[in-house]
Formats: C-alpha cells, sequence, structure tokens
C-alpha cells in the first residue's frame, strides 16, 4: 500500500467519499507527517482524523462534515 499519500485522490475511500476537499487535504498532510514521525499505519490515520476534527465537525443528523466555528 502506498504510504505516504501523495495525493487525496490516494487515500482511503472513507476518507475521500465523506470529507470536503480542504479537510481531505488536512487528512493526507497530518497522516504523512505522522507516517513519517511513527512509522505505524494506525496511529497515522489516528492523528489525521484529530487533525481533521479540530477543523471540521460531522453533522450527525446528515452525516455531512463542515467547517467548525
Amino acid at each position: 500500500m502506498p504510504m505516504p499519500y501523495a495525493t487525496i485522490a490516494e487515500l482511503p475511500d472513507s476518507v475521500r467519499e465523506n470529507l470536503p476537499t480542504h479537510a481531505q487535504e488536512i487528512y493526507k498532510e497530518a497522516f504523512n507527517h505522522a507516517w513519517d514521525e511513527y512509522g505505524r499505519e494506525e496511529n497515522a490515520h489516528r492523528v489525521a482524523w484529530s487533525a481533521v476534527k479540530k477543523k471540521y465537525r460531522k453533522d450527525e443528523a446528515s452525516g455531512k462534515w463542515h467547517a467548525a466555528g
């Protein structure tokens, strides 16, 4: 599997199909940084989702992600 991700097109379907483009970019950058730092996929995905959640919130009613604040 290609690690780190070169483009957002390489992100997992669950990320690409649910997050807005900017959030996907945040995810990719955070994942790649965490991958370089820790070298473990599980940790890198956890860090990436955490980074997204700092800027975006999921609307529980619609299931869509929106910029926070």
